[in-house]
């Protein structure tokens, strides 16, 4: 496992002053491009915990200029029997991030790792990593992705995503994604052990609801509770098969 440490006090400065084009306001709604960060980590990887902070740092304050970051966080179970079992990890995560691993030609998973919009990866604490990668990726294209949760009655989430441009990838699969806002865990054992560790946008369900290409866009409903899992956050994002790049992401609080 890569063993690298960065303190979220660095994080700060790093991205405390967001890149601006000219012209353009700070991190104006209208000016914000979704982009999809993904964090694999682990309650039982001692180098993770800065990791987890720079992920909720890019969570709650928004740093990059034109982007709008939606975070998530996936705990790998490869950990686990190294002394402590990470409550919140799933071997759908550890097999998720094995795909990234062959695509980025890596000779395995570690921790922690980013990945942004599925174009890159690098150690998830290095933050000047993390704002590169989050500023190119709010300048691609995005295809839109609508999500809508009616109140009314039985609530449902009804889902939308445009078909592909005409001439780019032939396909991108959809995937729907529940997570918690926060959670927390006094770890006894392990590399943490005696640590209070803290994260957010814990994913608790990962699953590939359809696909799109170029005449074919994707509207689906939802029942909510979806598979009868409690969350706080729905996010909902298109991605090429073998997590190639991701097209388009959205995220929208769940009552």
């Amino acid at each position: 496992m890569k063993q690298r440490l960065l303190c979220i006090g660095l994080a700060v400065a790093f991205l405390g002053t967001p890149l601006l084009t000219p012209g353009e306001r700070p991190n104006s709604a209208a000016n914000r491009q979704p982009v999809l960060v993904e964090l694999f980590t682990s309650e039982g990887c001692s180098s993770c915990p800065p990791a987890d902070d720079l992920l909720e740092y890019l969570d709650r304050t928004q740093p990059v200029a034109g982007a709008q970051i939606i975070v998530l966080s996936e705990h790998v179970d490869y950990w686990n029997r190294i002394g402590w079992a990470d409550p919140y990890s799933s071997p759908a995560f550890s097999a998720r991030q094995n795909v990234y691993a062959r695509r980025f030609g890596l000779s395995g998973p570690y921790t922690p790792q980013m990945v942004v919009d599925g174009r890159t990866e690098f150690v998830g604490s290095d933050a000047r990593r993390a704002e590169s990668a989050i500023h190119s990726a709010a300048r691609q294209a995005k295809l839109p992705v609508r999500i809508l949760i009616s109140e009314a009655g039985n609530r449902v989430a009804t889902v939308e995503v445009d078909r592909l441009p005409t001439g780019n990838a032939r396909k991108a699969n959809i995937y729907l994604a529940l997570a918690a806002d926060r959670g927390t865990s006094n770890v006894l054992r392990g590399e943490n052990k005696g640590r209070r560790l803290h994260h957010v946008a814990i994913v608790r369900h990962l699953q590939q609801v359809g696909s799109i290409d170029e005449r074919l866009g994707f509207k689906q409903q939802f029942p909510l509770p979806i598979g009868g899992v409690k969350a706080d956050r729905l996010i909902v994002f298109a991605q090429e098969p073998g997590n190639g790049p991701v097209w388009g992401a959205a995220m929208h609080a769940i009552p």
